[in-house]
């Protein structure tokens, strides 16, 4: 069924078909109609879970935490602050290896307020030990939720999936909506290998002393040190997984295909942009544009940044020219988190090209393709060494205080 919707209802007809059985709410702009779009298909029957509304961001993951805790498939969104709010327990969820998804609707982070688009609230939360897919239209939105579901469960470490607010939450676009029955069929029932039990009371997640020891059945246990070293060791594994899952889905749907990177004319491109969201497939008119001013310049969309894929950016990138990270977010007195990433990746590269970091779009900044080109085109004349310090595009310094 193909129907034209916003980018938040994608969501919720993913949480829809995926049988979420818990959902924990509370409103923040852009995200609020993805939650009230799931409310009204709990009341009117199309989704049988327990729909909580809660007080605040962090109760409404410690609704969640709960529910996983003992076995149900949970599901939450937040944006910006919100997501900062649930900080805590954003540690707590990853550390217990609880299979809850949530959507972040990309959004700034006050002080000053702001409820337009950028990508400072997820990026802050990427070393919490969840997995990020972002997404960069409505058809991935759907798709990626009902994918994470079945990432988060495999693996046992919760799954963000990562939307543009505004530019995709509230924008309409034509997108298909899977049957039901092929879904279910394509997604396991949630089975969970332990969970509480009244009946078989136990604590999880006491006190864990630096040491290993014994259990009270006599068998080795983790330290903290070791809990933490396979929360790292199984996120990496989650990549392969993750590629298994998306070429899964594709042969079931027709769709999908990109677990890493989505890339558009970069074949024979010498240079490349890198970017996530929506901005990728705003770039695609900035290539073509260039293209036929003869330049040899491609756009690839990362999906996928927790964990970070840095050999598929290796195999990707290390023979080209030149790359240009474009983010909507920066690690204060640093750079850009992406570029830095993608620049110690390519770091054991014999060849490598030279990397140049943009940054835009912070708090909603109007990004215009013209300045895209422009920007772009400047980047591949220079032929230049990598530059640690970002280029900031956008900036209006005589209006800044």
């Amino acid at each position: 069924m193909h129907i034209i919707e916003s980018g938040n209802v994608a969501a919720a007809h993913g949480v829809r078909l995926s049988r979420a059985q818990v959902i924990a709410a509370y409103p923040i702009t852009p995200q609020t109609p993805l939650t009230e779009k799931l409310s009204e298909f709990v009341e009117g029957n199309e989704l049988q879970a327990e729909y909580i509304p809660v007080e605040s961001e962090h109760s409404a993951l410690s609704v969640c935490i709960a529910a996983s805790s003992a076995g149900a498939r949970a599901f939450t969104a937040t944006s910006a602050n919100g997501l900062l709010y649930m900080n805590e327990q954003l540690h707590w969820a990853a550390g217990a290896r609880l299979p809850i998804v949530m959507c972040v609707v990309n959004r700034g982070v006050g002080a000053p307020w702001t409820i337009w688009n950028d990508h400072q609230d997820s990026i802050s939360q990427r070393d919490t030990g969840w997995i990020q897919l972002y997404a960069c239209d409505h058809q991935q939105i759907i798709d990626t939720v009902i994918k994470a579901f079945y990432l988060a469960e495999a693996v046992k470490i919760p799954v963000m999936v990562c939307y543009d607010g505004y530019i995709l939450s509230h924008t309409y676009m034509p997108f298909q909506v899977p049957d039901s029955d092929a879904v279910e069929e394509f997604l396991p029932a949630f089975s969970r290998e332990y969970c509480l039990d009244p009946e078989n009371p136990a604590n999880l997640n006491t006190v864990t002393l630096p040491d290993s020891r014994d259990n009270i059945r006599g068998e080795k246990a983790p330290g903290y040190m070791e809990i933490r070293h396979g929360l790292h060791t199984d996120m990496r594994k989650s990549m392969d997984v993750l590629s298994d899952i998306d070429h899964a889905f594709e042969s079931k749907f027709q769709r999908g295909g990109f677990s890493y990177l989505e890339n558009y004319r970069c074949e024979d491109a010498d240079y490349a942009v890198v970017c996530m969201g929506s901005l990728s497939y705003q770039f695609h008119d900035a290539v073509d544009i260039l293209r036929e001013q003869g330049y040899s310049v491609g756009v690839s969309g990362l999906r996928l940044y927790r964990p970070f894929p840095e050999q598929i950016v290796r195999d990707a990138f290390s023979a080209r020219k030149g790359l240009i990270v474009f983010e909507k977010a920066l690690s204060y007195g640093n750079q850009g988190a992406l570029f830095a990433d993608i620049k110690s990746a390519l770091y054991s590269c014999n060849q490598r090209p030279f990397v140049q970091n943009c940054i835009l779009g912070l708090g909603g900044r109007e990004i215009k393709t013209q300045d895209l080109v422009e920007t772009l085109k400047s980047a591949c004349e220079q032929e230049g060494a990598t530059q640690d310090a970002p280029q900031w595009m956008g900036l209006q310094l005589e209006n800044s205080e």
